[in-house]
């Protein structure tokens, strides 16, 4: 009896695990509660002998001038006299004398007991000053690697994923963190180098085909013999396989800006808005649009094809979503609280302010142009928010009242 083969079984799911460091003496190991506790502790046992050596000091002093109460006999008639004690000379009976002692000691007491108290707070005070500020000092020794890792995840938010904190020193729970950490961004880094890598192999693969079916396409529709039905099917596929390509270069442009400007030159966003302007002038005359606005110089490093990009997707989108008649799109440049500013507003139809945000999205656009429109393949602002993020600025986009939108572009200097 024949006996059915059983499946190959599948491969484990590939895992990753952070790297255990066992030491061989983990009762000896430097944790950071340990040194707390040794810092602190030693700072409240050498605050307390000083404490205790000052308030002593005091109380040695304070009984020393209490014990000043000098009493002196002389003439025939018992004259007593003091100089801490002066009602000691009018006294004219032994009762009144051993009233004017006791009243003269009780008074001595208090003003001991005062003087100590008083100085034994302005001990306290000085000692609490400097005990707060030695703390603070031994606080941001202690936690300064703290502060360099959170430097660090800061650029790594900034889209550079090849910081490392490489943290040195004692191997507590600060290195211990700090090497889980390099071993994500690592594990990250790989991730996204392995996805732009895919997406733009993927856009160069696809360009090739597409370039081919434009050349075999235009070759037939110059075919002057060819029946007509045959010419519309033609101009039918080359306005598709041109947004095909439109597409291609556009998640290859996405995959591109996404990564961090290595190289950096000074670029006028004034001229790459002119140049961008140039490039939709036609386009604008031909739906009634004018181009306005005052563009000032405004001098940024970074790439300049790569800003050209976000100039020429802006005001693409503010002439093709505007009014049918009387448009206007308005472009200015201009550096304002230490930020090049680049602001493009135009006249258009009333944008809800709950799908502002859905505007950055691949594909997305308002309500039912999704698919099927002649205005784009909607990546054009997700290129621009991935460029300007990639240059260490940001774009914003808000309603402008009366219809149309307010996209600010903004730079650093």
């Amino acid at each position: 009896m024949a006996t059915t083969p059983e499946p190959p079984a599948a491969p484990p799911k590939p895992t990753w695990e952070p790297k255990q460091h066992e030491p061989p003496y983990p009762w000896l190991r430097p944790t950071i509660r340990i040194r707390l506790t040794l810092l602190y502790g030693g700072m409240f046992l050498i605050a307390g002998i000083v404490l205790l050596s000052i308030i002593y000091m005091l109380a040695a002093q304070a009984l020393h001038d209490a014990g000043s109460l000098e009493l002196k006999v002389g003439g025939t008639n018992v004259l007593i006299a003091s100089d801490t004690c002066p009602q000691l000379s009018s006294a004219t009976n032994i009762d009144q004398v051993n009233e004017t002692i006791k009243a003269c000691t009780a008074a001595q007491r208090q003003h001991a007991l005062d003087t100590l108290l008083n100085r034994s707070l302005l001990a306290l005070v000085g000692l609490s000053v400097i005990a707060f500020a030695f703390g603070y000092a031994m606080a941001g020794r202690v936690l300064s690697p703290l502060g360099r890792i959170t430097r660090t995840a800061r650029r790594v938010a900034g889209t550079d994923l090849t910081r490392r904190i490489e943290l040195d020193g004692p191997d507590d729970e600060l290195k211990e963190l700090a090497d889980t950490f390099d071993d994500m961004l690592d594990r990250l880094e790989r991730a996204f180098t392995a996805q732009q890598r895919f997406v733009g192999n993927a856009s160069h693969e696809l360009r090739t085909p597409l370039a081919i079916n434009r050349t075999l396409l235009e070759v037939h529709l110059s075919d002057p013999g060819a029946p007509p039905e045959l010419h519309q099917l033609g101009k039918t596929l080359l306005a598709t396989n041109e947004r095909s390509e439109q597409l291609v270069e556009g998640l290859l442009l996405l995959a591109r800006s996404d990564n961090q400007i290595v190289e950096r030159k000074p670029v006028d966003l004034a001229e790459v808005a002119e140049r961008a302007i140039d490039q939709t002038r036609t386009e604008a005359v031909e739906k009634g649009v004018e181009i306005r606005g005052e563009r000032g110089s405004a001098v940024v490093q970074g790439n300049g094809v790569l800003l050209e990009r976000i100039a020429l997707n802006l005001v693409q989108n503010a002439v093709r979503y505007n009014v049918p008649e009387d448009g206007w799109v308005e472009v200015a440049t201009e550096v304002r609280h230490g930020q090049a500013l680049l602001t493009v507003s135009n006249s258009g139809p009333v944008v809800p302010a709950y799908e502002v945000d859905n505007l950055f999205e691949p594909f997305r656009r308002l309500r039912t142009e999704r698919t099927g429109s002649d205005k784009g393949v909607g990546l054009g602002l997700s290129i621009a928010r991935s460029v300007a993020r990639a240059h260490g600025g940001r774009i914003i986009a808000e309603p402008r009242e009366g219809g149309g939108l307010v996209m600010r572009v903004t730079l650093p200097v």
